[in-house]
């Protein structure tokens, strides 16, 4: 049998639907502190209806394919995601999500700097640039976050960012890159991450 922090950490991770990763469930159970922080990302995640970003098995903790020979990533990752730019994702900042997809994080992130932030989701491919649009039409929170432009996707070369609504307290690149583009640190606040 397992120790009792085991226990509760795997039922702390059944309870958010493995959206957040074992470790910071871990870090739940080891440091009290967290549980507002732990919380509010459990609360974040649940705003936002995964089955309107993913096709097929969205609240399964893996990737899934969601066409244009993409995918949304595992929950886990996303919760991960949001974690690490947390502190920079106040009301009133603005992120830019460079390889949006889906637009699922894009959406999660919005909902954390608020209606007097924004977020940019930037894609290179128009057709999920759409996908990203019509799914986040699919709630009516999204409807208006689009509608009121707190919300906006686009069609762009992330590497290049997007000038637009820069200074960005916050900039995710959920696509892989071999090197730390220019643009995107000149786009950058200091601080910021």
């Amino acid at each position: 049998m397992g120790s009792s922090a085991q226990i509760e950490s795997s039922t702390l991770c059944s309870m958010y639907g493995l959206l957040l990763s074992p470790n910071i469930a871990s870090s739940w159970v080891k440091a009290p502190e967290l549980r507002v922080k732990a919380l509010t990302s459990k609360q974040l995640f649940q705003q936002v209806d995964r089955g309107h970003y993913s096709p097929a098995a969205p609240y399964q903790d893996s990737p899934q394919t969601i066409g244009f020979s993409a995918t949304i990533s595992a929950p886990h990752m996303h919760a991960s995601a949001a974690e690490s730019l947390l502190p920079f994702l106040y009301p009133g900042a603005r992120v830019l999500d460079i390889g949006s997809g889906s637009g699922y994080l894009t959406h999660v992130l919005a909902n954390l700097v608020g209606e007097d932030g924004s977020a940019v989701g930037v894609d290179h491919i128009q057709g999920l640039v759409d996908l990203a649009t019509s799914n986040m039409s699919k709630s009516s929170e999204g409807k208006e976050m689009l509608r009121t432009g707190q919300v906006v996707f686009v069609k762009a070369d992330g590497r290049k960012g997007w000038k637009d609504g820069a200074p960005y307290d916050a900039i995710h690149v959920g696509a892989a890159a071999l090197e730390a583009h220019a643009s995107l640190i000149e786009q950058l606040k200091a601080p910021g991450r």
